[in-house]
């Protein structure tokens, strides 16, 4: 009953402290900890926290682990480890909600800015198609497919069709890498230069497709690879 009471009172304590200087101050394995408070109400995380760490190097890398991997850890079982799966969805899903429609984008900048939370957690490739007004506000946001852009073979066809049906004058596009670097390939290059292509014929600006990885993007109109920039 006293070990409980400790466990307790050091749960308040924690959440005090987050409440009072957020988490800037907290070590990688408070962080998990504080998590795990909400998804086991009972006993010491802070072990947990430790081994979930030490198995897999980092907190991002706990949060990025698979569910079965999770539940290879000793105390973790099902919910808890669907619980820790869903904080980086979360935040995806967050972010995008604050930029959506109607986020101007007037710079490769600002085009890294709006496109980059939308790969938060993300562990395979996806594809995002940005629709723009002639003023640059972003008017719609889909993503078109999921996979290699060169095992899938971007659909210049079902962009225009998205692009026509929301009066977009112009359009961005970005894939990310998740494991590698925010360099495009050949395959990235040849389908961009095609897309661009099939896009003037219908009268719209592709202006630019955005490689991401990580924290970090490289615009393929800063590069010199699409003729027409932000």
């Amino acid at each position: 009953m006293m070990e409980e009471q400790l466990h307790t009172n050091h749960r308040e304590r924690m959440r005090d402290r987050f409440l009072k200087d957020g988490l800037d101050s907290f070590e990688p394995h408070n962080v998990l900890e504080l998590l795990l408070f909400y998804a086991q109400p009972r006993g010491d995380m802070n072990p947990l926290a430790h081994r979930l760490i030490d198995t897999f190097g980092s907190l991002s890398g706990v949060l990025d682990a698979a569910v079965e991997d999770l539940r290879g850890v000793k105390g973790m079982g099902k919910n808890t480890a669907v619980f820790l799966k869903m904080i980086p969805q979360i935040s995806r899903y967050y972010l995008n909600d604050k930029y959506q429609n109607g986020f101007i984008i007037d710079s490769t900048q600002r085009a890294g800015e709006f496109l980059l939370p939308k790969f938060v957690g993300r562990t395979n490739e996806v594809v995002y198609l940005v629709c723009l007004d002639n003023k640059g506000k972003v008017i719609n946001t889909t993503q078109v497919m999921e996979g290699s852009v060169n095992a899938t073979q971007v659909s210049a066809r079902h962009i225009i069709e998205i692009a026509i049906r929301t009066n977009a004058t112009a359009v961005i596009i970005s894939h990310n890498h998740p494991n590698g670097v925010a360099i495009p390939s050949g395959a990235d290059v040849a389908t961009t230069r095609d897309l661009e292509q099939a896009l003037r014929l219908v009268g719209i600006q592709l202006m630019d497709h955005i490689i991401v990885a990580e924290d970090d993007f490289t615009s393929m109109a800063d590069s010199g690879i699409i003729s027409r920039r932000i």
